[in-house]
């Protein structure tokens, strides 16, 4: 049996979906691990998802959601503008399961010393994507991190010999796709399928070794495991959100 490279997408607080995921795929000591950050912020246990990430020595890049918590307490005071506004997009949920405490230094260091992105050969991850009109030394957090539109509506893969492989994004918020696919557009591929959305609800990890899906339902915590090709659907990149509000 080949070792696996198992790529997690935005847990954000959802341990108890993290612990089935792998619970169901049993991933090994030889097996490699690489989570694409926002392991917090909306769901209950972002304590727990953090301390096991840490725990066990997984690869983790940085999110727009570890950066909001950063802004906020990650430079020895506390910014209290930044903090409002992370508190309102999710990081109330953080600071409840810390025991309604801040995170404690040692998790807030962990989060500096993230990196921006995983350079795999043949696959790239990065949380968010990419700028398309700027070489890649020129891109930063901004990019890497938060970006969108300009990233998903490209018509040419910013590497000919790499496939992206991103989160941030929800998947069901592209035009035509169903809860719990993945998104394919030109040279990448999303795999934030929604774990705390209640009309979604799954959280993803894809084995680029054998190029196979495993989702657990956050909600009715049912697993199910099916090629890749099965589980993506490609954008439009012509009409690129069928939602009104896309979430950060």
């Amino acid at each position: 049996m080949s070792n696996k490279r198992l790529v997690i997408g935005d847990v954000h607080g959802h341990y108890d979906a993290l612990s089935g995921l792998f619970e169901n795929i049993a991933p090994d000591q030889n097996d490699e691990i690489y989570f694409l950050g926002d392991l917090i912020d909306r769901g209950p246990q972002s304590s727990q998802v953090v301390e096991f990430v840490i725990k066990n020595n997984y690869n983790c890049i940085l999110g727009n959601h570890e950066i909001m918590l950063l802004d906020a307490l990650g430079k020895g005071q506390l910014n209290h503008q930044a903090f409002q506004g992370w508190l309102q997009n999710g990081g109330n949920a953080t600071v409840m399961s810390y025991g309604h405490k801040m995170p404690p230094l040692e998790h807030i260091e962990w989060m500096k010393n993230l990196p921006l992105y995983f350079d795999l050969d043949n696959y790239w991850l990065v949380h968010a994507g990419v700028d398309p009109s700027l070489p890649l030394l020129q891109q930063s957090a901004d990019e890497f991190c938060w970006i969108r539109r300009e990233f998903h509506g490209s018509v040419t893969p910013f590497f000919q010999n790499k496939t992206i492989i991103i989160g941030h994004t929800i998947t069901f918020t592209f035009n035509g796709l169903k809860p719990g696919q993945l998104a394919k557009g030109n040279g990448w591929i999303g795999i934030d399928t929604g774990v705390y959305h209640h009309e979604q609800g799954w959280l993803t990890a894809l084995d680029l070794n054998d190029s196979m899906v495993y989702q657990v339902n956050s909600f009715g915590k049912n697993f199910r495991k099916m090629p890749l090709d099965k589980a993506v659907n490609s954008i439009d990149t012509r009409k690129l959100f069928g939602r009104q509000k896309v979430l950060f």
